[in-house]
């Protein structure tokens, strides 16, 4: 079923004046569902779970095109998935309208060390625990782009400016394995969000990420490599097993 990102993918090759062409990768058809070849197609495992929180992904230009993207990870496990194109110059009043929806407590997500310290907060509230007698959803809203980008994103994106900056503390290194940026401490998209709903006690949805990324990772490099696919491997045994979990 079409998400948030697919049909941003689908604007975004409408607008094209050529094929996309990603670097590295296979040169061959692809499922509409999950990007990859048909023979290693991953549509038949693709989870879904309920959420209180929702997601909200600014995507650099051609993010939506890569096929290593994990934003579309994201928007297949989280219903509530937004997705928008960022640019410099304008702002889609779609995005203004979700960010002013009074259910929603936005979040940008991104290291303290960038923002006014007022704006930083280093946890979600629990549902009905803020005080004001209202129980908003939390909304993350993530840069969905390479770090460089990411950084340019935040910085202009004046409608951001008065939005608490939720600054991530994690206890652990990325095992995205389809991008290299030389740092372990860069995550995915797909972790971004996994440790976003850690926070705000989705931990279904949490597992079910990190699952999912290693489900897509195994997939991926397996259809590069002309390698067949181990559904009864390890990776697909972790997202059955947290598929059918009961939430805590």
């Amino acid at each position: 079923m079409p998400h948030a990102v697919s049909f941003l993918r689908a604007a975004r090759l409408a607008r094209s004046a050529k094929p996309f062409l990603a670097r590295g990768g296979f040169k061959r058809e692809r499922c509409a569902g999950c990007r990859l070849v048909p023979s290693h197609c991953m549509c038949a495992v693709r989870p879904s779970v309920a959420t209180h929180a929702g997601v909200c992904l600014l995507m650099a230009d051609i993010e939506p095109l890569k096929p290593t993207n994990t934003g579309w990870l994201v928007a297949d496990v989280v219903a509530d998935t937004f997705a928008f194109g960022w640019a410099r110059t304008e702002t889609d009043p779609a995005l203004l309208a979700l960010l002013n929806d009074p259910q929603w407590q936005p979040y940008v997500v991104f290291p303290g060390q960038y923002a006014a310290p007022e704006r930083v907060v280093l946890a979600v509230p629990a549902p009905g625990t803020d005080g004001s007698g209202i129980s908003k959803r939390p909304l993350f809203i993530l840069f969905d782009a390479t770090w460089a980008e990411a950084r340019k994103m935040f910085r202009r994106s004046p409608y951001l400016d008065r939005l608490p900056v939720l600054s991530l503390q994690p206890e652990r290194i990325t095992q995205y394995k389809l991008r290299n940026s030389g740092r372990d401490d860069h995550f995915c998209t797909s972790e971004v969000a996994a440790m976003c709903m850690s926070l705000a006690g989705e931990s279904v949805a949490e597992q079910t990420l990190d699952a999912y990324l290693a489900v897509f990772t195994h997939h991926y490099l397996h259809a590069k490599n002309q390698q067949p696919v181990a559904w009864d491997g390890a990776a697909h045994r972790r997202l059955r097993e947290v598929a059918i979990r009961p939430p805590a």
